[in-house]
This record gives C-alpha cells, sequence and structure tokens, in this order.
C-alpha cells in the first residue's frame, strides 16, 4: 500500500501550485485554434462526437470515440468538429505562470488516451460532465476544480500504469529511477552525483546514466539543474530571499546562484521575478 512518504507526485504538487481553467464545456460548433504564445498546457476531454485535432509537428488526428488528450507543452493547435453531435470539456492550466514545468520536460506533443483506457477518472469525468451541462451559480470555479482533479488523477494514471515512454512520467513510472528522481525532488539541497544517484537507484553508473538519458530525455545532472533552477523561481514567485534560495536549492551562495539561474532562463534571479511577480 502506498504511503504518504511513498507518494511521487508531492514534490511537484507542494513545489509547483496547478492552475487550471475551463473554457469550452458542452457541444462544440466551430473550429477552435489554440497557441503556444501563453506558455500553458491544454487538456481537451471529448464526450462524444467526432473531431479532427492539428497539433505542431504531428499528423492529423481524427478522433471517433470517447478520449482525452493533453499537452504538458505549450503547442499550437486546431479542433474541428467534424458533427453537430461533438461535446467536449476543453481547459488550460500551468503550474505557476512564468515557471519551468517539470512535468514537460522532454515531454512529446499530444497524449492521447481513450476514456475506456481510464476507469479510474470516471467518476470525476461524470461529475464534470454533469456541471459542464448545467447553468448553475458558481460553475466556473467548479468546473475549474474539477479538471484540476482530473488533471492531479492523470498524472496518477499516467505513473501507475506507464502509459508514457519518455519524460519525466515514464521516469517516475520505472521502479529503479523512480528512487533517484524522488530524491531529487525531496532533497535537491544535496550534493547529488551521478555515483550516489545510481547507488540509490541500486544500478551501476553506466547503466544508471544511460537508462536515465533514454527514459527522462535527458541526462541526471540536467534534470537536477532543470529542478532546482524551477524550484528557484517558485521560491521567488513566493517572495523568498535570493540567499535563502541559493541555500535551499544547492547553490553555494547567491552568486553561484544567480549564474546558473541566467545559463537556463536568460535573466537573473532579480530580473526574473520583477518581470513575472504578481501585478
Amino acid at each position: 500500500m502506498q504511503t504518504l512518504q511513498d507518494d511521487k507526485l508531492v514534490s511537484i504538487l507542494g513545489y509547483f501550485s496547478l492552475k487550471a481553467r475551463v473554457f469550452q464545456a458542452g457541444p462544440l460548433c466551430h473550429t477552435a485554434s489554440f497557441d503556444d504564445g501563453d506558455g500553458l498546457g491544454f487538456i481537451h476531454v471529448l464526450k462524444k462526437g467526432h473531431l479532427q485535432v492539428e497539433s505542431t509537428g504531428q499528423a492529423t488526428t481524427r478522433l471517433e470515440e470517447p478520449c482525452l488528450f493533453f499537452f504538458l507543452n505549450p503547442t499550437s493547435h486546431l479542433l474541428k468538429p467534424l458533427d453537430d453531435q461533438t461535446e467536449m470539456v476543453c481547459a488550460s492550466f500551468d503550474f505557476g505562470t512564468g515557471l519551468k514545468n517539470p512535468l514537460a520536460l522532454a515531454m512529446p506533443g499530444m497524449q492521447l488516451l481513450k476514456l475506456a483506457q481510464l476507469p479510474s477518472l470516471d467518476s470525476s469525468l461524470q461529475l464534470l460532465f454533469t456541471e459542464a451541462m448545467k447553468k448553475h451559480s458558481g460553475q466556473q470555479a467548479l468546473l475549474d476544480r474539477l479538471i484540476e482533479v482530473v488533471l492531479i488523477q492523470l498524472l496518477r494514471e499516467l505513473i501507475d500504469q506507464n502509459h508514457l515512454k519518455i519524460g519525466l512520467l515514464a521516469g517516475l513510472a520505472d521502479p529503479r529511477l523512480s528512487k533517484a528522481i524522488t530524491v531529487i525532488h525531496d532533497q535537491p539541497a544535496e550534493a547529488w552525483t551521478l555515483y550516489n544517484l545510481a547507488e540509490v537507484a541500486g544500478m551501476s553508473r553506466a547503466r544508471f546514466a544511460t537508462h536515465f538519458r533514454e527514459t527522462v530525455g535527458m541526462t541526471p545532472g540536467h534534470y537536477l539543474s532543470e529542478w532546482r533552477i524551477g524550484i528557484a523561481q517558485a521560491l521567488l514567485k513566493n517572495g523568498k530571499p535570493i540567499p535563502f534560495i541559493a541555500d535551499a536549492v544547492g547553490y553555494a551562495n547567491a552568486s553561484a546562484l544567480s549564474r546558473a539561474f541566467s545559463a537556463q532562463v536568460g535573466a537573473s534571479p532579480a530580473k526574473w521575478k520583477k518581470l513575472n511577480s504578481i501585478q
């Protein structure tokens, strides 16, 4: 039985605040287009009807049965209803505006699953569809909360059933790699080396390095650096001082953090915070 200490998503959902907004609920009567300019992910749930999906870098997909598809990375895409029976719920989401999304690292474009493959989401999806067809007070707020629940359940399902073959979720689904990824998530300030991460995973250094790169899509060192800077961004948005953040994510001092932060983000921590402060 999984305990709270075994929760592979707890650090991600703790540091990065999931926010979603439903903007389509019910019949889809016209072509809808979405671009990647806002840096958002998208989730679409097709309840019934026929739909054509066009997205950047992928072949056109025709959907003819209830399904769920999503883009963790910001991706331009187009939805074309192919009949007057098409009903769906669509939402945008992010894990903190302006933040590096750890779940999107090395993630391919559109991910598609039939609703028949997701029995654990049945209850939440039925609540979502029922609420989408109503016009009651508080509907927008309730739809937004319900789609956030669906997203969290979906992430859990993707890990538990190992639906994805590359990216962070694929790494978390791997029994050995997940041990190393989880200690990175839980202890970002530690001076992790390839040797001790491989030891945590119970693998040789060479095998661990190769398997991590092939599964997650980047080297362990690259992932560690991305995770630390992502947390630094989240802490900056929460008003934490730069020296505190440097210590929290494993940099010797504020200058070392600033150099690493600027190399990844393209701006110093102070400048990034000013550009991304809540108005």
